[in-house]
């Protein structure tokens, strides 16, 4: 045994000391991890922009690319090698002009934007601006073992770390603390990183990206520690400059590995995929009869702008000509899922193909196979085609920003599903992947208000797909009824509005890498809370619009964090201060958190359009105006869907808005001329402008000309040209619209005597809010409490009014003759549901508020959602006999009387609990939350509970008893070996009652729990 240990104690000394040998002179190398630390230099040469180190046998190159971008590369044998070759880094044209010098201890190589110290002994580099401002230094040399090398650095006392490509659940607040992986790991859930890219970039300034196609980690402690699966060190290195240093990296990094591609407009509409051939799960259908459903977007007025015939394992097509002949027809372009390979791509774009989604078959080791899918599948397109090269993938690497859409796979539909995406996409944007998303409510689960949920802010994001079939029911947005069928309508056709501007974005992101998802810490680094969980559940869309999306089953949405400046809410018009953080904003479900920045001019398509082929030349473009001081926007436009804009075939038009930075003054738009051509752009066209003041003007002028003033909303519609002020709509909005104006020309639109957005006196204007938790029972009248808040000066007059479904009632309450500035009257109006009102429904109301303040007539309005609820019961009654109010499941729905069962609804079977059978009861699966309304008359519940017999011993849950938001019983961990639970909890006085089961052990295989016989004592 000694002489044992004696000998691989000596082969151990004896592979370190060789391994030692390979740094050179100084070299050192740790007996635990056969690390070894690269020596002192002894060599150094200078060729043109290119620095060669040697360290004993090690080499060591530093290459200028740009002014501000260097390569670093180190070789433990000596010899350099490029796995990636030309495959991901572009051709960057001549080396910068450099140089160096010798300062005894140390040599400083540089640019006029960047000096690189390197210390000799031991080797050792740093990078600071050619001022002298440090960007980051090693701590120790480069290191490296027979797996992996590691480069090590100091991490700055606030510094943050973003990047590292599509990381699940976060990545739009700061990786300082934290590690993060780039690989493949084929995890689509929340901490997986599927488009995983090995890039960062730091708050200090600038960036890294490590050439290779190995797995990375990166460990942003203290110190920041950076790997790489291989034994050779590869990374370019970005100098940021300016206020937006961070963009600026990015535009570096996207330069060198490409920039993100130019989406065709359709690409940019809402995608659905099925297979509609060989489809287990529906039945035998037909290729052709993908033009039903592209019938049903139709018939319920909803954008669709492409659709994959072939999305299922060996769906296959066929008449596949004749399909997208069809699918044209109606608006829709023809994409296929190329899950056997891109060998008939050729013949598929022929027949009408324009999108290719990618099988995660195209993933290989190191994601070289992924790449270049994606790469062959958009140049298959436009080698057969006129169009675009569109491409969705599941897995990808840096340079896959060129060439598609980063998806981020199939996930289930849920509360949590949304709560993690939020910040996945926004904070892929900090590694250059300007298009990115996931299928709406995923692929499988879901539910109607999970989908209207998901897509609701899905439409600020560039590129979104709903995907059919393997749910058991199919997720187009019309398939669950009203109201989720109008409120999924109203989202897309919002997007489809905003395709000028998100499409203007998509140009931008053509030079600058940066796309239209956005974390706030990219446009507000110097804001603090920015980088951190205060700001997770949120992101911009482009530098306009803020998005906190509900991600819980709730109608209202806390911890919405709005960064300094004024912010304006996309619905009512309430404007506010930033930095704050609101609570309890009121979110119905058909009321998505939006904030429109103050200074925004957003340039829409007017009009009630399903597709961008509803639009021809000529037709208006509407400008959203929200004016704060001086800004402007670039509108991009070209045909939309061939490749001639890249021979400069497309053209530009600013708008630039003038107006007070607050309070009174003049408003004025300048529309400069559209600059550039491209085919069908037109010669005149005409303009709508919303201009949101808060005050009417006393006039509005189009070049010096005075136009027409129209006294409603009726009279605006019928006319050609002329303004009108709707003190109703959104805190006040002055509405304007030109006859044709040739589109060569410039014109100027001023609005006199009015205000910036919030009013000539900032703060005057008062504010309608409504309780949440308020409910009523359905055909019974009752009363829903309104608060009208004044601003800063009185309001007078003031009548409130509530908006309410078909077959409700409403009764105005008498006018409030003053609500004292400051101060807050509650307002009762008398309501009555209809008498179908669906107990467990959350039903949106409108409050609205007309008054007078500030010697100005306003309005003041807010949605809000009541609870309907079922009668109370009278007597004793079983909990299965009761109407739930919410009943969600783990797997398929929660059954009366029965056991859990399968996907549908009525397949359980007798409730079992340890050889005992339960004629009532409650059959569910975790997790499981389902709620009932006692109204108070009840006063204990009762219940056996376990998981029942037909699982035979599997499953580990727990189950409880909820009461008005308070926790009153809950059990042990209970398993399906555990005996039967007696339940008997005292319910007196509670108004609803939530009977909840809990998966405990991570696992929901088996999580059948019943409540059998489940009642209550309500006599």
């Amino acid at each position: 045994m000694q002489s044992s240990t004696r000998m691989r104690a000596a082969v151990a000394g004896a592979l370190l000391g060789f391994l030692a040998t390979l740094g050179g002179p100084g070299a050192t190398a740790t007996a635990a991890s056969a690390d070894t630390t690269v020596g002192s230099v002894t060599g150094f040469t200078a060729e043109g922009s290119v620095y060669k180190l040697t360290a004993g046998r090690t080499q060591a190159r530093v290459s200028f690319v740009t002014a501000d971008t260097f390569r670093i590369e180190l070789a433990p044998d000596g010899r350099f090698t490029d796995p990636t070759g030309t495959d991901v880094v572009l051709p960057q044209g001549p080396p910068p002009a450099t140089t160096w010098r010798d300062l005894g201890d140390r040599y400083e190589l540089g640019t006029g934007q960047v000096t690189l110290r390197v210390t000799k002994s031991p080797l050792r580099f740093a990078a600071l601006r050619a001022d002298g401002t440090p960007l980051w230094s090693e701590t120790k040399g480069l290191t490296w073992n027979r797996d992996s090398t590691v480069q090590t650095l100091a991490r700055g006392a606030d510094e943050q770390f973003y990047g590292a490509g599509m990381q699940n659940g976060r990545g739009n607040t700061s990786h300082r603390g934290k590690t993060v992986e780039v690989s493949v790991d084929y995890n689509w859930d929340d901490g997986g990183h599927p488009n995983s890219v090995p890039f960062y970039l730091s708050s200090a300034g600038y960036g890294v990206y490590r050439n290779t196609y190995a797995p990375n980690t990166y460990a942003f402690g203290e110190p920041v520690t950076a790997s790489a699966k291989e034994r050779r060190f590869d990374a370019y290195y970005f100098t940021g400059t300016g206020g937006d240093a961070a963009k600026d990296v990015i535009g570096q990094y996207t330069r060198l590995t490409g920039k993100p591609f130019m989406p065709p407009v359709y690409g940019l509409e809402i995608g659905d995929a099925d297979c509609y051939l060989h489809n287990a799960n529906r039945g035998e259908r037909h290729t052709l009869d993908s033009l039903k459903i592209a019938d049903a977007y139709v018939a319920n007025d909803m954008p669709n702008g492409w659709m994959l015939v072939n999305d299922g394992y060996g769906c296959g097509y066929e008449n596949l000509a004749e399909t997208s002949v069809g699918l044209g027809e109606r608006g829709t372009k023809l994409g296929l899922w190329t899950e056997d390979g891109l060998d008939k791509l050729g013949e598929q774009v022929r027949a009408g193909q324009r999108v290719a989604k990618l099988d995660v078959a195209w993933v290989g080791d190191g994601y070289k196979f992924a790449l270049d899918g994606c790469k062959n599948a958009y140049a298959g397109i436009e080698a057969n085609s006129d169009a675009r090269g569109f491409t969705w993938a599941p897995e990808s690497w840096s340079g896959a920003q060129r060439c598609g859409v980063q998806w981020s796979g199939d996930q289930s539909g849920t509360w949590e599903y949304i709560r993690w995406q939020i910040p996945t996409y926004a904070g892929a944007s900090m590694s250059g992947l300007a298009y990115t998303t996931g299928d709406v409510d995923g692929i499988f689960g879901g539910s109607a208000e999970t989908y209207t949920r998901d897509l609701q802010w899905k439409t600020f994001l560039p590129v979104t797909m709903t995907m059919d079939g393997w749910a058991p029911m199919d997720k187009q947005p019309f398939r669950y009824g009203e109201p989720y069928t109008s409120i999924n309508r109203a989202s897309l056709k919002l997007h489809e509005a905003l395709l000028p501007y998100i499409y203007s974005h998509a140009h931008r992101a053509t030079r600058s890498g940066v796309g239209l998802a956005r974390p706030l810490a990219l446009e507000y680094p110097d804001d603090p809370k920015a980088a951190t969980d205060a700001a997770k559940y949120e992101f911009l869309s482009g530098e306009d619009f803020l998005v906190a999306p509900v991600y819980q089953d709730a109608t209202e949405r806390d911890g919405i964090y709005l960064p300094a400046g004024t912010w304006i809410d996309y619905w009512t018009g309430r404007t506010h201060q930033g930095p704050k953080t609101l609570n309890d904003y009121s979110a119905p479900l058909d009321t998505l958190p939006l904030f429109v920045r103050a200074g925004a001019a957003v340039p829409m398509w007017p009009g009630d359009i399903r597709s961008y082929t509803d639009r021809a030349p000529g037709d208006p473009i509407a400008w959203d105006v929200y004016p704060q001081g001086s800004s402007s926007f670039e509108l991009y436009e070209d045909d939309g869907v061939t490749r001639e804009h890249r021979t400069g075939r497309f053209a530009t038009q600013r708008a630039d808005v003038t107006a007070p930075n607050a309070g009174p003054g003049d408003v004025t738009v300048r529309i400069g001329a559209s600059q550039g051509t491209y085919t069908g752009k037109p010669t005149a066209r005409p303009y709508a402008f919303t201009v949101h003041t808060g005050d009417a003007p006393t006039d509005v002028r189009l070049d010096g000309d005075p136009l027409p003033v129209l006294t409603s909303r009726a009279a605006f519609d019928a006319t050609t040209q002329g303004w009108w002020y709707d003190r109703d709509e959104r805190g006040g909005v002055v509405r304007v619209k030109t006859a044709a104006l040739p589109t060569d020309r410039a014109f100027e639109l001023r609005l006199t005597d009015t205000s910036a957005v919030g009013g000539a006196v900032p703060g005057a204007t008062a504010v309608v809010t409504a309780q949440g938790g308020q409910t009523l029972g359905a055909g019974t009248p009752g009363t829903v409490a309104v608060d009208v808040t004044a601003g800063t000066q009185d309001a007078t007059n003031v009548q409130v009014a509530l908006g309410v479904p078909a077959g409700w009632q409403a009764t105005p309450p008498a006018p409030v003759d003053r609500v004292p500035a400051g101060t807050t009257r509650r307002v009762q109006v008398a309501v009555t549901p209809a008498a179908d009102a669906e107990p467990g429904d959350d039903v949106a109301l409108t409050a609205t508020a007309r008054y007078q303040a500030a010697g100005a007539d306003r309005t003041a309005v807010q949605r809000f959602a009541v609870g309907i609820t079922s009668a109370p019961p009278t007597a004793d009654s079983w909990a299965s006999d009761l109407a739930w109010l919410t009943s969600a499941n783990g797997w398929g729905p929660a059954e009366r009387d029965t056991s859990n069962g399968e996907a549908a609804a009525g397949d359980g079977r007798t409730l079992t609990l340890a050889g005992k059978t339960y004629a009532k009861g409650i059959g569910a699966h975790a997790d499981s939350d389902i709620e009932v309304h006692l109204g108070g008359r009840c006063t204990a519940f009762t219940a056996d509970v376990g998981i029942d017999d037909e699982i035979d011993g599997y499953g580990d849950v727990a189950f409880s008893v909820e009461a008005d938001g308070r926790v009153l019983w809950t059990s042990p961990r209970v398993t399906g070996a555990s005996a039967t639970v007696p339940v008997n909890v005292d319910v007196t006085g509670a108004q609803r009652v939530r009977l909840r089961i809990t998966d405990t052990d991570g696992s929901k295989s088996g999580d059948h729990g019943d409540w059998a016989a489940a009642r209550f004592d309500c006599a």
